[in-house]
């Protein structure tokens, strides 16, 4: 599985996880729809969910007017699983994970979404160095 769909994957679980608080285990085989699983999209996933808190504290700083819970379900799933990958996925170069968010945001999210997220995203990265 290319990495890209790998991200898309990651999101769908994650999604399903905040929406409604299904296992990641069960949110992973809804999101695969039998497929074989990938190792790394299974790495987003279990490390955004064991990581939320930290990850949300990277994050809260970095929201103007804004709190995680007003927040867009699919902005703040993208927003945690990229700063996941921002600050655990040392292999993966900054950039490709900002701009993998983004596109994640214009296919998912609304008008406003990439714009919101690489703002966000550029503070906890400038945060993280």
């Amino acid at each position: 599985m290319k990495r890209r769909t790998a991200r898309e994957k990651a999101l769908q679980a994650l999604f399903q996880i905040d929406v409604s608080d299904i296992l990641p285990n069960e949110a992973i085989e809804h999101a695969l729809n039998g497929k074989s699983a990938d190792e790394f999209m299974n790495r987003i996933v279990y490390g955004t969910v064991e990581h939320k808190q930290e990850l949300d504290e990277l994050i809260s700083p970095n929201l103007v007017n804004w709190t995680m819970d007003r927040l867009a379900h699919i902005d703040r799933v993208i927003l945690r699983m990229s700063v996941y990958e921002l600050k655990y996925e040392n292999d993966i170069p900054t950039h490709v994970t900002l701009d993998e968010a983004i596109e994640l945001a214009k296919t998912f999210g609304d008008d406003h979404s990439s714009k919101f997220i690489n703002a966000v995203l550029e503070n906890v990265n400038k945060a993280l160095s």
